[in-house]
């Protein structure tokens, strides 16, 4: 299409058609987000992607518009009292910091509401200017806007390896002003739905030495039947919360005498060593060895691998003979050591060394969440040392097995990642291309589909990062494949080969579950505490209908546990009604109900907890029944909505 210079991207989306512009949100012009008011400038050609609400990047965009929103509201509100922080989008809406002298409460957010819908109603546009930043500068600092200051000085000042850039974008929505890069919908009408959800703190960058702000987070949708459908997945979140289940189902704690350490609790160590039992026949059977290092080494061993520079704010410490140690917060310095420990040969590798390591990191009290943030967990590591002409192909097996694990557990829906060189790594070009390259080539001869993020990998390897997804949509960062060229360099790993001589392996970091104590967390909502029948800490409960039937319900049990069943049987004097709805609300997968039939006949008569009654069987059957289901670690049918 020739159009006149001066056009903007809307007025080419009205020529495309007039359907389009209606529908249109913002663009993406040589692949950079605009918005719909940006002006072609210059003679030039231009390739204009038209972005609506079934656009990818669309949603995210309509979240930052409506924090930039709530921001204008909250001004509205308080007055000049305001201070404003930042406010992105997230994946499941958006947040904005403000610092204010009156805290602001759940109760607060219907009037803040009531506020943007003014403001959506007035269909407030969003309009951009662009200033120097010594200009932009002077604008927040008039304004009394601290925060927004502070930002552009270090805009200025080109921190993180950013150029100091010529000029910076502001964006007014009504009376509120702000600092953002945008692009923006076109108006605040175009924000048809949203809710502010819930109030927290955050300290300002993330930093505890700087002043709390308070967060509102919220969420908003292009229509009201998508925003009604995520509330009421919040609300089953909410539900399933793995800090309320592992309540009700006895699994772990946490105690003020060790804050981010869980204690487990017998059920939940049932749970824990099925889980681990599983991992290590997997490993076993795909070649890997078991190792365990120690939990506390030495200042020089961190210093040499490179985690002291890179890691140890997060990092515990400790002096032993006067000498400093640090408690590890990953395994592999010690694997090297493993290693190190004797020569090797060409014909023994790959090298698949698994450790269950037990790892310490010093996370903020105010990030701690139940079992999906602590500060001491479980990492099923692996550290792969082969020859350099078997990377591709030991990666590609790590697919493999990755894909059987996640399976079982009933995760399908998985997201991949691959990140390249970040701007501070160690190692050389060489290193980075060959260890890019054997990642890349995996993920292709294995026909896996994969996001790119350049600059993203760890400061020592490029990364395959896996994203399982629930059974309520959310997403979970768990797995992790890195080739890593620069630590066998930094510990001098050799291997003899076919000549003689020696040579430099290349070592593969991997971990599948992650964090194992994470993995619980994610795994108790995911099932919403209904565990398949191979992980439930008790499979069976037996309900004897009365106390007459009890010697016969002990029998039962005596052969369900015989064959190494997890059985249970209640002989409290209650109808048994009263005991299935106890063994239903203690997410005890089958009840075996006896009463006269059943020890006439010697059978049971089986209740599924998510299907319902089964029948009457004998107890043979039912162990085999059983007894399949658990060694084909079958998923249990998917439990309606939690009460």
């Amino acid at each position: 299409m020739e159009v006149a210079q001066g056009i903007s991207v809307a007025d080419v989306a009205n020529r495309i058609g007039s359907r389009l512009a209606k529908a249109a949100v913002a663009a993406r012009l040589n692949g950079t987000l605009v918005d719909l008011s940006t002006v072609l400038t210059e003679d030039r050609e231009y390739a204009i992607e038209i972005l609506t609400d079934k656009s990818d990047d669309a949603l995210s965009l309509l979240r930052h518009s409506t924090a930039h929103v709530m921001a204008a509201a909250v001004g509205r509100l308080y007055g000049k009292s305001v201070k404003f922080g930042i406010g992105p989008s997230i994946e499941e809406g958006f947040y904005y910091d403000f610092d204010l002298p009156e805290r602001i409460t759940d109760e607060t957010l219907p009037r803040v509401e009531a506020e943007m819908a003014k403001l959506v109603a007035a269909n407030e546009a969003f309009v951009r200017t662009e200033l120097p930043p010594a200009e932009a500068r002077r604008a927040m600092e008039a304004a009394g806007q601290p925060y927004k200051v502070e930002l552009l000085d270090d805009l200025a000042a080109g921190k993180d390896g950013v150029a100091a850039p010529e000029r910076v974008s502001l964006y007014r929505t009504g009376d509120f002003v702000d600092l953002c890069r945008g692009p923006h919908v076109p108006g605040a009408g175009r924000i048809p739905a949203f809710k502010l959800t819930t109030v927290a703190g955050s300290y300002w960058r993330g930093d505890s030495t700087r002043p709390m702000l308070q967060r509102i987070y919220g969420t908003a949708f292009f229509s009201k039947k998508d925003l009604d459908a995520h509330l009421a997945r919040l609300l089953e979140a909410k539900k399933r919360d793995h800090r309320r289940i592992g309540q009700e189902m006895d699994l772990f704690s946490f105690h003020d005498e060790g804050p981010g350490f869980a204690f487990f609790h017998p059920n939940g160590m049932i749970i824990l060593n099925e889980v681990l039992d599983f991992w290590r026949q997997l490993h076993r059977d795909s070649g890997y060895v078991e190792i365990r290092t120690p939990t506390i080494l030495s200042r020089d061993l961190w210093l040499r691998s490179g985690h002291w520079d890179h890691y140890r704010e997060a990092m515990y410490f400790t002096e032993i003979d006067e000498a400093s140690y640090a408690v590890k917060p990953m395994n592999c310095p010690g694997g090297l050591l493993v290693y190190l420990s004797r020569p090797h040969s060409y014909r023994e590798l790959p090298i698949r060394m698994g450790e269950l390591g037990l790892v310490h990191r010093h996370e903020k009290s105010g990030v701690l969440h139940g079992l999906l943030r602590v500060r001491q967990f479980t990492q099923d590591d692996a550290h792969v040392y082969c020859l350099p002409e078997q990377l591709q192909a030991e990666v590609q097996a790590i697919i493999v097995l990755v894909d059987r694990i996640y399976r079982t557990f009933g995760f399908e829906d998985v997201r991949v990642e691959l990140s390249t060189r970040p701007p501070h790594s160690i190692g050389t070009d060489e290193m980075w291309e060959q260890a890019t390259g054997a990642l890349r080539g995996a993920l292709e001869a294995q026909h896996m589909t994969y996001k790119v993020n350049e600059g993203e990998g760890a400061f020592y390897a490029p990364k395959i990062d896996y994203h399982i997804r629930d059974s309520l949509g959310r997403s979970w960062q768990c797995g992790t494949i890195q080739v890593d060229l620069a630590m066998p360099e930094r510990f001098n790993l050799t291997y003899v080969g076919s000549d003689n001589a020696e040579h430099r392996p290349a070592m593969i970091h991997r971990a599948i579950l992650g964090s194992i104590e994470r993995f619980l967390g994610i795994l108790i909502e995911h099932y919403g505490g209904d565990f398949p029948l191979w992980l439930a800490p008790t499979q069976v409960a037996i309900l004897p209908v009365s106390d007459r039937f009890n010697a016969y319900a002990g029998e039962v049990t005596a052969k369900l546990r015989a064959a190494r069943l997890r059985a249970e049987m209640d002989d409290a004097s209650d109808k048994v009604s009263a005991k299935v709805r106890r063994a239903s609300l203690r997410r005890i997968p089958y009840m075996l109900i006896v009463g006269e039939k059943e020890v006439s006949a010697g059978t049971v008569s089986v209740r599924d907890k998510a299907r319902g009654d089964l029948g009457t069987e004998s107890v043979e059957a039912f162990l085999g029944r059983a007894g399949q289901e658990i060694s084909e670690k079958r998923l249990r049918p998917k439990p309606a909505a939690i009460a």
